[in-house]
């Protein structure tokens, strides 16, 4: 076993006193070989105070950090042992972001599990880990905000309910209805707009979409003054709404740029599929289900897998579309800026005929004032 490898910042000399650069947030990249731990330190010197060490060395994380970097093979279990064995320390860090070099639900799960508050599903890209690490000036203090945990839980959830897909593995349905329980508090305490920005700054891709889904899907609902009983079945229905893109591959999910007809076709195969997988659990309603199978349904009969129209279409799936719709449009994405809402709105009030127009009218206040 080597030794660690600890890279710091360079210090200057003030008075002949060796002082490091206090006033940058200190980063600590953890990762599985020299030549990636060298990688991560570079791209961030600049910026930030950074050591690092390798995780097949002895744990040498003497102070809380603001962020922690991991750039590892999570498919090793030998590295994910490293990673656990430091997890209280790491835990502490305000950010935790995960580099994930074999993009796969999988892979991206098992870094939510060792405690990622973000995940990068490439080997490294400079920019976008600066950007993820750009945080209020509070970030180097003591007083810098905690993890969100609201955030954190739910995007686990998701992570947990595709892996549980792409195994076979018993699907935790009532972790992930807790985890829409507390976004509904979330959002109930702190609004709308407020959720949207907190999950475009952690999440990309199939997990941000998801995340926005609910939270828009919530605040609706709220907006509507449906009662209980109902805001449950709507953030429920809105968590699992995407689980049969667990069978589809990332890259596919997240490609920049038109899909081909090939792919549009798997793409939309994702609401049947999902029904499928759901449809034999006893903890899931038949509301639920509905919502699943049906949320790209159209009131004209245009929409898919079954071409429903009209009646056919239980309210919940018509609150659902609409959030469902709002939300991709709104994503922030790393190759497209991200659409305003009020522009997102206007492409709503547009779709004549294929959604309630009384919904999309009470819809506006969540779309631009929430």
């Amino acid at each position: 076993m080597q030794s660690a490898r600890t890279i710091s910042s360079p210090v200057k000399s003030e008075g002949g006193i060796r002082t490091t650069e206090a006033v940058r947030p200190f980063v600590h990249v953890l990762a599985d070989s020299s030549d990636k731990l060298a990688g991560v330190c570079s791209a961030l010197e600049r910026q930030f105070t950074v050591a690092g060490e390798r995780l097949d060395a002895e744990a040498r994380l003497s102070q809380v950090p603001f962020a922690v970097v991991v750039r590892a093979e999570l498919r090793d279990v030998g590295t994910i042992a490293a990673i656990k064995k430091r997890a209280g320390k790491l835990a502490k860090a305000t950010k935790r972001i995960f580099l994930v070099e074999h993009s796969s639900h999988v892979g991206i799960s098992q870094a939510y599990a060792l405690g990622a508050t973000l995940v990068l599903p490439e080997a490294l890209n400079k920019s976008k880990l600066l950007a993820a690490l750009a945080d209020p000036a509070s970030a180097g203090s003591s007083d810098a905000p905690q993890p969100d945990n609201a955030v954190e839980a739910a995007a686990t959830a998701i992570a947990s309910m595709f892996t549980a897909v792409t195994l076979g593995e018993p699907l935790d349905v009532d972790g992930t209805k807790e985890a829409g329980r507390r976004i509904a508090d979330r959002i109930t305490e702190h609004g709308l707009s407020e959720w949207l920005a907190t999950v475009r700054r952690h999440h990309e891709g199939t997990y941000q979409h998801c995340l926005l889904v609910t939270g828009v899907a919530i605040d609706f609902g709220l907006s509507l003054g449906v009662g209980r009983t109902d805001l449950e079945r709507l953030y429920s229905a809105a968590m699992f709404h995407d689980i049969g893109k667990a069978q589809i591959p990332l890259a596919i999910l997240d490609k920049p740029g038109r899909l081909d007809t090939d792919e549009r076709a798997m793409i939309e195969k994702h609401p049947a599929a999902g029904y499928e997988f759901l449809k034999d659990h006893e903890k899931i309603s038949p509301e639920i289900l509905d919502a699943v199978r049906h949320h790209h349904e159209y009131l004209d009969g245009s929409g898919y897998p079954d071409a429903l129209c009209g009646e056919s279409i239980n309210d919940i799936v018509r609150i659902l579309t609409i959030s469902d719709i709002f939300a991709a449009l709104i994503e922030h994405r790393h190759y497209k800026p991200t659409m305003p809402r009020t522009e997102a709105y206007n492409i709503l009030c547009g779709m004549t005929g294929k959604l309630e127009k009384a919904l999309v009218t009470s819809f506006k206040e969540v779309a631009l004032t929430r």
